[in-house]
């Protein structure tokens, strides 16, 4: 049932969805052409895309979810769309953009990481779509089973001077840096994946283009075949040129609740408006000239923040952080909503729980060392008095009925059991 499903699958052809897909701003690289790909779009051919991506992180960011969000425009032409679960290439370490060797991963670290990416990107990949869904894969299920003899075949359909042209390896050559050969074998392996999942696009980023022509390098000598390659822009603020990632502590991650996630847009530099706009929202590009022409850039910021938190957690909590964002951040006032937290008894000290340990319990911290470092940081206050020190014991004469604030946006009240 599911083949005949899939093939049933309408081709959307119109030139103004597909030019509305292909104009935005995101897509900047066209292997061939452009004009062939469009034309391969026209054709009315259901295409074969994929865009990968390895667990090294339990959380994707902004910068994945516009791949993404690409990924799903060309699902709703119905095509056939693969995201991809470097869950093998994941334990070699890509090496792109990286001026040292990346440290592997184990097995399990990358499958514990991976285990909330299907929730964190729900909503804007349809898994669940009955006739046309995205597909998850693997690529262990083909890379692990290569034979030592299969993999010298595939290597031997490249040169080291090829390899060698990877910007990032020049500079460490340049340097003196070592280049570890597992590294030399991570475009193969990701190259493999295409021929393996017989594909007709790769999405990638810019940073990813050397592995994408891999793969095309591979489908064109193993099966005859052509693959395009489309490469997106990386997400950058327009000033800086800093681009959005977690090793420039850039990063919006997706796993973020309502209200963190607003304010983590509202943090934002103000040139990232526009790329994240572009990139991370449907908004049209005419309104986005309109709100980039604002006299406050905070105006434009708040409607960015709305429009990506609704996407990832629904209108009505979107309506809601916003709220929460005026209140407590343009306001500085508290909340009316604020959670409550009951102050636990701790045999081991016979005394109720320190700041550090409270902080954890009402997951305003991930760790004690979290807490600690968010308190050493001044970011603690009960009302509006910074905690000094991580360990002070919570006290119900002095604290019962407070209110903690941890950051800029959130709060809760201390309560001591009766």
């Amino acid at each position: 049932m599911t083949g005949l499903l899939f093939f049933m699958t309408k081709i959307i052809t119109d030139e103004k969805k597909i030019d509305e897909i292909l104009e935005r701003g995101v897509l900047v690289d066209f292997l061939p052409t452009k004009k062939e790909l469009k034309e391969a779009l026209l054709a009315g051919k259901k295409l074969r895309f994929y865009m990968g991506a390895d667990p090294t992180a339990k959380a994707l960011h902004l910068g994945h979810a516009q791949n993404l969000m690409v990924l799903e425009d060309f699902r709703k032409l119905g095509h056939e769309v693969i995201f991809l679960i470097g869950d093998f290439t994941g334990m070699i370490g890509d090496p792109s953009d990286k001026s040292s060797a990346r440290v592997k991963q184990t097995r399990e670290e990358v499958v514990e990481n991976f285990s909330n990416w299907k929730k964190q990107v729900k909503n804007i990949l349809d898994f669940n779509d009955a006739v046309n869904p995205v597909q998850i894969k693997y690529n262990s299920e083909w890379l692990s089973k290569l034979n030592y003899g299969e993999v010298l075949e595939l290597a031997s359909n490249f040169t080291v001077q090829q390899m060698l042209e990877r910007d990032m390896f020049d500079k460490r050559m340049k340097e003196e840096k070592p280049i570890y050969l597992h590294e030399f074998l991570y475009p193969l392996m990701q190259g493999y994946d295409s021929v393996a999942m017989d594909v007709d696009v790769e999405l990638c980023g810019t940073d990813q283009i050397f592995n994408a022509l891999a793969g095309r390098t591979l489908m064109q000598k193993l099966k005859n075949k052509n693959k395009f390659v489309i490469a997106t822009k990386l997400i950058a603020d327009e000033k800086t040129k800093m681009l959005m990632s977690k090793s420039n502590g850039t990063g919006v991650f997706l796993d973020l609740e309502a209200n963190d996630l607003f304010g983590a847009i509202m943090s934002q530099p103000d040139g990232m408006l526009r790329p994240l706009f572009t990139g991370c929202t449907r908004v049209t590009p005419e309104e986005i000239e309109d709100l980039m022409n604002l006299e406050n850039p905070r105006d434009a910021k708040i409607r960015l923040a709305y429009e990506i938190v609704k996407i990832y957690h629904g209108g009505e909590a979107a309506k809601k952080a916003e709220e929460h964002f005026v209140k407590t951040i343009q306001k500085k006032e508290i909340p009316n909503d604020v959670p409550e937290q009951i102050v636990k008894w701790v045999d081991a000290y016979n005394d109720y729980e320190n700041v550090a340990d409270f902080m954890v319990s009402s997951r305003l911290a991930k760790s004690k060392g979290d807490a600690k470092r968010k308190v050493e940081q001044g970011g603690v206050s009960i009302d509006g008095e910074k905690v000094i020190v991580g360990v002070l014991i919570l006290n119900s004469e002095t604290h019962n009925n407070k209110i903690m604030k941890v950051g800029k946006f959130n709060f809760v009240k201390i309560k001591f059991p009766e």
